[in-house]
């Protein structure tokens, strides 16, 4: 690892002054007396790109992580100097460019506060061995400055201090702090001085983040290849900073099936067939809901990827049909690595079409994974990756396969140094050949993307579910994903937590761990404090390892049972919720999940802060992380919540105790929302939706609201057949107004909303709708505080006597 100190040492190499400066619309471009290029690209008013060049000349711009729907545009732009430097001005920023170092400043437009400064600045060493140059950039970290971001780094959400590498690994049994693990995504979140700031460094080679780690004013990021190309993203809200990264690489190409957002069954590995009804019957015995189950690898032939094995699973299709006939929708697992048998379709067509990743002097690259010896496609090549998806036909279109597992696609070798692809493979990289030093970090998403295209293809007209275990930003727009091969410990469940939380603040929201652990075996409270955890994440799937015990719902006692199917119900209960919370990551970026720096960085009691997180935009959550524990004292955001077991009202900005015994979890609901919710169901489309029920949580004041829903399934959605209900409450002392504002062409199979009022303060007198008295008879009144109203209500005004 290149530490700091080499970042500064007599070999490297600096840029020096500004002789040539030309501008072109919305690009600059800056040559210095030395060779070193400078182009800076206004994206958006607090979007830039800097990329650099240290022989003048750029190679080809391409990225797998730049989505081309990536927003365009600014408000304004003015470009000037002054003796000492070149000044871009937007309507976000100001930028100011040393004419001597190209050395940045960056400014809030505003008020012209400080947000970045570079320190060293760029600066490049040679790279002997490999050609090219090792790419750093060092800047000035302001005390106070915290840092947050950078993907699945099973560490303190706030990054201040420490040190990272980004390189996919396979990371077995990983633990706290364990670095480099399953996915890159080189994007930061810097927040000091209540503004917040975003650097996403696209480049796809080993790279390193040094957050004030070896200087205590100095963050850093460099890279062993390619370009120093990086983007600034300023908010000042971290929300922003956000969803301007996640439109920047992409947003979820469509909203999932609703059965996606249910609970999940997984083991390595159910089979044979008997045991795969024995599970799911069981599940519909015990009335636990449970919408996907999954196959592992020993569904396979001999570990052949796109096989049946005809002993354990002798007809598939029957199989998958009857399954989803009781509801289960069959998801299945697929590696990269094909086993070398010329009697192998797969392998003998991708043989004969060159198709496989090759080694720099001509032989294929040959690894050692389930199946025994194995060639791996080449992702990176458009064409394979048009093979691939093709191979999904018979699975899908014909077997009747809801959604695909890709796992071991970091990648995954066993029995080698380094346990993946030597550095001298080669890739096609669309167009852009190149070794596996700048592939490696892109071949899981590439695999992942070429997995998607074929379930989109073949599950047409139902919407794709695609699952991988690596990643590279950007992969959020084709798939979902886990945190890899974690272990049934406590700490473990705090790593989950922790996990999830800055996955989604680093655009990649449909994420999920593996609920109670993978490798070991949990215990009943742990198995039951993970599924309380497991069912506020946007992907719910218990997994583990057949190697250790059983770990179902019922696999440890009543009790425990009990507590799990209350959590499940309470998860498909706040479907529509969820959903909504999808819709709004989909369309806006928001995520799903927002960590409390996330959703209040004003307050710097949240800045540190690592259990508590916030689903959506109403619904406050801390797991129990310890055994025995009756409660816990956890930090309530500003503001007053309801407690979701008593409607208790506290009062946050303050740390406080919360009773939570083995059957409850703290959970709080924010004053003034309004969350919608379904009848319990033991999967998605048992039931007709016949009413939706509201809790309103009555607020002195205004709050906002809202519900997103559509066929659950399908792309009518994308024609403008949805239906979006956004809810304005106004409490007053003795009245409560609630206006509904409805868009979209899709109507619900419900007629009404049971409206179940919480915290009102007053006994209800008369009831208008739409400015007309209604009788109680209409809107049947009831003595808990509940009314049935029609749903198409533009206002309900509640009076109070």
């Amino acid at each position: 690892m290149i530490t700091n100190t080499e970042l500064e040492r007599k070999g490297d190499l600096f840029p020096s002054e500004i002789t040539n400066y030309e501008k072109n619309v919305d690009v600059l471009n800056f040559v210095t007396k030395n060779g070193v290029a400078l182009q800076v690209t206004i994206l958006r008013d607090s979007v830039l790109r800097f990329r650099y060049a240290t022989t003048g000349i750029f190679g080809n711009d391409f990225s797998y992580a730049i989505t081309k729907y990536a927003s365009r545009g600014y408000n304004k732009l003015e470009i000037s100097e002054d003796n000492d430097h070149y000044i871009i001005t937007t309507a976000k920023l100001i930028c100011k460019i040393d004419k001597t170092d190209l050395k940045k400043s960056i400014y809030d437009a505003a008020d012209e506060t400080l947000i970045s400064q570079d320190e060293l600045g760029f600066h490049w060493e040679e790279s002997y061995q490999y050609g090219g140059d090792i790419v750093k950039m060092s800047k000035v970290s302001p005390d106070g400055e915290s840092f947050y971001g950078l993907g699945d780094k099973p560490v303190h959400l706030n990054l201040k201090g420490k040190r990272f590498e980004n390189w996919v690994t396979d990371s077995y049994a990983y633990g706290k702090d364990t670095d480099p693990i399953y996915k890159t995504i080189p994007f930061y979140i810097g927040l000091h001085h209540k503004k917040a700031y975003g650097i996403f460094f696209d480049n796809t080679f080993r790279s390193f983040f040094d957050f004030a780690h070896e200087r205590r004013h100095i963050t850093s990021f460099w890279a062993q290849g390619g370009e120093m190309n990086y983007y600034f993203i300023y908010g000042p809200e971290m929300s922003d900073v956000v969803a301007n990264y996640t439109d920047l690489t992409g947003k979820p190409h469509q909203l999932p099936p609703l059965w996606a957002l249910g609970y999940h069954q997984c083991k390595w590995s159910y089979y044979p067939e008997s045991k795969v009804r024995e599970i799911t019957t069981k599940f519909r015995e015990l009335k636990i809901p449970c919408d996907a189950i999954y196959l592992d690898i020993d569904y396979m032939d001999g570990f052949r990827c796109f096989t049946w094995d005809s002993k354990h699973f002798p007809n598939p299709k029957k199989m998958v049909k009857e399954l989803e006939e009781d509801g289960f929708k069959t998801v299945v697992i697929i590696d990269p690595g094909i086993k070398i048998d010329m009697d192998y379709d797969v392998f003998r067509e991708a043989l004969e079409k060159d198709y496989f990743c090759k080694r720099a002097d001509g032989p294929y690259m040959k690894g050692k994974v389930w199946p025994g010896e194995c060639y791996f496609p080449d992702f990176t090549n458009p064409e394979v990756r048009e093979w691939w998806a093709n191979l999904y036909k018979e699975l899908v279109e014909e077997i009747g396969v809801r959604g695909v597992w890709n796992d071991m696609n970091e990648p995954a070798v066993m029995e080698v140094p380094g346990k993946t692809f030597p550095d001298d493979v080669r890739h096609d990289y669309d167009g852009n050949p190149c070794s596996h030093r700048k592939a490696h970090n892109v071949y899981g998403m590439q695999m992942a993307r070429a997995t998607y295209q074929g379930l989109k293809k073949f599950a047409y007209p139902k919407r794709p579910f695609a699952i991988t275990r690596a990643a590279y930003s950007g992969t959020q727009r084709y798939t979902s994903s886990w945190t890899g091969d974690n272990v049934a410990t406590w700490e473990h469940l705090w790593i989950a937590n922790v996990q999830a939380q800055r996955m989604s603040m680093s655009g990649f929201s449909f994420i999920g761990s593996d609920i109670g652990g993978f490798a070991e075996q949990p215990n009943g409270e742990l198995y039951t404090r993970w599924i309380q955890l497991g069912v506020f994440h946007p992907f719910c799937r218990t997994h583990s390892s057949g190697d250790h015990g059983d770990q179902e719902p019922w696999a440890f006692d009543e009790d425990v049972t009990d507590i799990v199917r209350k959590f499940i119900e309470i998860r498909y209960q706040l479907l529509p919720y969820l959903y909504t919370s999808f819709w709004q990551y989909a369309d806006e970026g928001i995520p799903m999940l927002k960590s409390l720096v996330l959703y209040d960085q004003e307050d710097s009691q949240t800045h540190f802060r690592t259990d508590e997180f916030v689903v959506g935009d109403h619904i406050l959550v801390c797991p129990i992380q310890e055994p025995n524990a009756k409660g816990r004292r956890m930090y309530i955001p500003r503001g007053k919540w309801y407690n979701f077991w008593n409607d208790e009202i506290v009062t946050g900005g303050k740390e406080q105790w919360v009773d939570a015994d083995i059957d409850k979890l703290p959970i709080f609901i924010k004053e003034g929302a309004i969350i919608p919710k379904y009848p319990i169901q033991q999967y998605v489309g048992e039931k007709e939706i016949e009413q939706l029920t509201l809790d309103v949580f009555y607020k002195k004041g205004k709050e906002n609201s809202t519900v997103f829903e559509d066929a659950h399934d399908g792309y009518d959605y994308i024609k403008g057949r949805y239906s979006l209900r956004n809810f304005k409450l106004t409490g007053k002392t003795n009245e409560l107004i609630i206006q509904q504002y409805k868009s979209g062409k899709y109507i619900t199979a419900y007629n009404t909303f049971k409206i179940e009022l919480h915290g009102l303060p007053f006994k209800i007198f008369k009831i208008q709708i739409d400015n007309e008295e209604a009788l109680f008879d209409d809107v049947r009144v009831n003595g808990d505080n509940t009314l049935v109203v029609t749903k198409d209500f533009s206002e309900l005004h509640i009076i109070g006597e």
